[in-house]
This record gives C-alpha cells, sequence and structure tokens, in this order.
C-alpha cells in the first residue's frame, strides 16, 4: 500500500503544476476576452510599432469573431521614472515623462486594458543606482494605481534586452534592465500582470550567438528591428496561452500557417501607424519632433478601410 500511495502522490504532483498553468493562461485570456479597447504604452521601441502590428495581427487570428480597438500610445524617449540625463537630444529637450499625459491618455482612450513597456530610457543608460531604481518602481507603481483606479486592467512587459555587444562602452547597461526586469517579475507574487520580455529576449540572442557570433537585431543596441521585434512579440503569444503561434519565426509564418496572406502584417502596420499619429496628437504630449497625426475623424475613417481589407483577406481560403 505504501508503494501504490507513493506513486498516486507523485502522479498527483505532476498533473498540479499543468493544471496550474492552465488555470493561469485562461486568467491571461480572460484579460482579453473582457476587453475591447486596447493601448499601448512605451518609449521609441513600442512607437516604432511592429510588436504592437503583430499582436493585433495574432488577435485577427485568435479572435476572428471579435474586433478589437488597438491605439499605440508609445512616445520616443520617454520614461515612466521622470528622469533625464543632462544634455538629451543635445540639450533641446528632457526626455518626456508618461505622468504628464497620461491622464489626458485614459481620459481619451478609455482603455479596457494596458500594456506597458518601460525600463529602456528610465536606467538613463548609465552604471546601476539605487535611486534611479527607485524611481522606476515608483513611476510604474504610480501608472498601476492610475489605471487601476479607471476600471481598466494592466499588464506590464519588462525591458527589452540591450546588446552589449553592439555597445561594449555600455555593457553594464545590459545588467542593469536585468535587474529592472527581475524586480518587476517579482511582482507578480503581489498580484501584477508581468510579460518576462527581458529573460526570453536575452535568452534568444545569446542562443543565436552560438552559431553566429555577431548576430543582433539591434544596430544601435538598443532599436529591435523587424526581427526583433518578432522576438519581443513571441512571449507576449505564450503568456496568452499560444505557444505555436509564439514558436513562429515570423509574423509572415504564424499567417502562413493559417493559409493566410503575408499582406495582412503589412496593413496591420499601417492601420496601427495611422492610429497612433492620430491618438498621440489627440492625447498631447511635450516631445518635439513628433509627426503630427491626421484629425482622429479622418485617421479612423482611413483604419476603418484598412480594417475591411484585412477582413477580405482573412476570407481567402
Amino acid at each position: 500500500m505504501k508503494s501504490i500511495f507513493t506513486s498516486s502522490c507523485i502522479a498527483l504532483f505532476a498533473i498540479l503544476p499543468l493544471a496550474h498553468s492552465q488555470d493561469r493562461t485562461e486568467q491571461h485570456r480572460k484579460l482579453l476576452t473582457d476587453a475591447q479597447k486596447i493601448i499601448f504604452l512605451g518609449d521609441s521601441i513600442t512607437y516604432g510599432g511592429n510588436y504592437v502590428a503583430n499582436f493585433e495581427t495574432w488577435l485577427q487570428i485568435a479572435f476572428p469573431e471579435r474586433q478589437f480597438s488597438v491605439i499605440n500610445m508609445g512616445l520616443g524617449s520617454e520614461t515612466v521614472s521622470g528622469l533625464s540625463e543632462k544634455g538629451h537630444a543635445g540639450g533641446r529637450f528632457p526626455r518626456p515623462d508618461l505622468h504628464t499625459r497620461l491622464d489626458s491618455i485614459l481620459t481619451k482612450t478609455k482603455p479596457d486594458l494596458v500594456f506597458a513597456c518601460y525600463g529602456m530610457n528610465c536606467g538613463i543608460q548609465m552604471p546601476f543606482d539605487q535611486n534611479r531604481f527607485e524611481k522606476y518602481q515608483q513611476g510604474l507603481i504610480k501608472l498601476k494605481t492610475k489605471v487601476e483606479a479607471t476600471g481598466a486592467k494592466i499588464i506590464f512587459i519588462t525591458p527589452p534586452y540591450y546588446d552589449s555587444q553592439v555597445n561594449k562602452s555600455k555593457a553594464y547597461y545590459t545588467d542593469v534592465l536585468a535587474k529592472y526586469s527581475a524586480w518587476l517579475v517579482s511582482q507578480r507574487a503581489k498580484g501584477w500582470n508581468v510579460i518576462d520580455l527581458n529573460s526570453h529576449m536575452t535568452e534568444t540572442i545569446q542562443a543565436k550567438r552560438k552559431s553566429d557570433p555577431k548576430f543582433t537585431v539591434q544596430k544601435d543596441a538598443v532599436h529591435p528591428n523587424a526581427a526583433g521585434h518578432w522576438i519581443m512579440t513571441q512571449p507576449i503569444l505564450k503568456w496568452f496561452g499560444d505557444d505555436q503561434a509564439a514558436d513562429s519565426q515570423s509574423v509572415e509564418d504564424m499567417l502562413r500557417q493559417h493559409r493566410l496572406p503575408a499582406k495582412i502584417a503589412v496593413l496591420e502596420f499601417k492601420r496601427m501607424a495611422v492610429l497612433r499619429n492620430a491618438w498621440l496628437t489627440e492625447a498631447g504630449h511635450k516631445r518635439p519632433g513628433v509627426p503630427k497625426g491626421l484629425p482622429l475623424a479622418k485617421a479612423k475613417a482611413q483604419a476603418e478601410a484598412l480594417t475591411k481589407e484585412i477582413e477580405a483577406l482573412c476570407k481567402v481560403e
């Protein structure tokens, strides 16, 4: 009897992690099924928007019966910490602070779900400093409090990888962002929704370098190219339980697996950019040099036309 009891317990505990994982995935998916309007907050990497458009493309595949409204509110140079280095942008302007525009964003977009990806700028590309680290933590806590006060949910994405191989003079910054990411991941214990992009991106790039030592997706050490944005997309899709989509080699590969044309990804990016520019202008910000968007009504009309094109392509057998 003792051996039977022991083997039964082992079997039970083997099942528990899987059941726990399934419950967690269902909780994550519920954030999407309960949402209609989704916004992305972040810096220039989010503003670039490929990973946001990739995510929209996945939504089209994963929820064909739904029509989400996804708005990219990323802004170049921005921090959530409110910090800026001396002489930023040649002394032309300090780094924008998300909190100077957050109220306007939340009031005007009225999101159900918010994604936030900050950190790359918050450490000011300097060696680790406890005061800067605390400003980052305080900025995220403040962001979470404000978003949740509106009734919306928030999902945090850890900072992207900083490629110290490209910029060896700032090799320390890779570890700085790893520390920022580790703290953010630790907040899961407090009920925070956190997608660990940094670990995934680090592991993926290091694995690629085993066969190609010069491999990079960040020619300036910071901003990912299209392949890098797909690496950013993967942990998001995995967090929502779609391992098959996450294991795709690119957004085009993901579409191909569903016998859908690659043009959908092009149209998704175009729609994202039209709405991004319009909403950034509508909500307002203090950063110079950002192209002015179309009036919101005109941008929405263009987006609707693009949506019809996308939906027509999705119906192609």
